[in-house]
């Protein structure tokens, strides 16, 4: 079954992730659902030529920002989903709704805030039908859209959490491989996991170094995959030639051990390796990357190639 979930000041959270929401929609383990998505407060929104949605318009008049700044839309609740066990969301299709994408510097923010001190808000038109977006001296880049935030609720007892921070129920990742034909695993941590998504990117290098990436509107297309058998610290991903886990931490090091610690996890399921094999084999063919430098929990996200451990 496909369900298709629109963007509405009814079907949206803005800015947090509780395990209090009301689900937006109910499906089963195995359901497909697409699910639509804006990007934005008013203040970012464009004049003419470039088209707005008129949902996006309506959402900032009927909804506030709460904790955090980004719009997501959802929850889903997959039947099934118990605490402990793991979320399986595939990322079927990625397809853009606007003309255009946004990239803002804001004062005290990004990777050099003490560099660059000013506001500044920059449009970028979008041409999905060659998959470019076009930089204001004429360069054009070419297109890798992916979903920023995608994450479950986080336990009931932490409350309200941003949605600015990326933490163990994913949430604010970043993580650019994340496009289609990807996985992302999320441990659940609330009944039906109560998925959401949203901070759609068009395209994004590694470190989002100057506050955002090229934010724009975003419908994706999900399958949910209750998985009993699987259980997770932090959320991990799978593209078609790698395995990938991920670190959360204010301090970059300490992302990068903690990533670096779940990928040896994984490694070790895999293949049943010692501990120090594995970690041997990850300073041998294993990739550490900065996901995201400015969203306070920063991220380190670990690659190794699923040939080198058994798929």
């Amino acid at each position: 079954m496909t369900v298709l979930l629109k963007t509405t000041p009814q079907t949206v959270h803005w800015g947090y992730f509780d395990a209090n929401l009301e689900p937006a929609v109910t499906v089963k383990s195995g359901d497909t659902v697409t699910i639509e998505c804006v990007s934005g407060p008013a203040d970012i929104l464009p004049a003419p030529p470039f088209t707005v949605l008129p949902e996006h318009r309506e959402i900032h008049v009927a909804c506030k920002p709460h904790i955090g700044r980004h719009i997501l839309t959802g929850p889903v609740y997959v039947e099934g989903a118990e605490r402990g066990d793991a979320l399986q969301v595939d990322v079927l299709d990625i397809k853009f709704r606007t003309d255009w994408g946004w990239n803002v510097q804001r004062p005290l923010m990004g990777t050099l805030p003490e560099d660059f001190p000013s506001y500044r808000l920059t449009h970028i038109p979008i041409a999905a039908n060659r998959n470019v977006c076009t930089m204001p001296w004429g360069t054009e880049i070419p297109l890798k859209p992916f979903f920023g935030i995608m994450g479950v609720a986080p336990p009931p007892e932490w409350g309200q959490c941003s949605s600015i921070e990326p933490r163990a129920f994913g949430g604010n990742i970043d993580n650019k491989e994340l496009g289609v034909g990807s996985t992302i695993y999320l441990p659940v941590f609330a009944p039906g996991a109560l998925f959401s998504t949203g901070d759609g990117h068009g395209v994004q290098g590694d470190g989002e170094v100057n506050l955002t990436a090229l934010e724009t509107c975003l419908t994706g297309t999900f399958r949910f995959t209750v998985r009993k058998d699987m259980k997770l610290n932090n959320p991990r991903g799978e593209t078609r030639t790698h395995w990938i886990t991920h670190g959360f931490d204010v301090d970059l090091d300490d992302a990068a051990k903690e990533a670096l610690r779940d990928m040896i996890r994984l490694i070790r399921g895999k293949t049943g390796l010692s501990a120090e094999d594995a970690y041997m084999l990850c300073s041998l063919a294993a990739d550490l990357h900065v996901t995201q430098t400015v969203d306070g929990n920063k991220g380190i996200h670990c690659m190794i190639e699923k040939g080198l451990i058994g798929g």
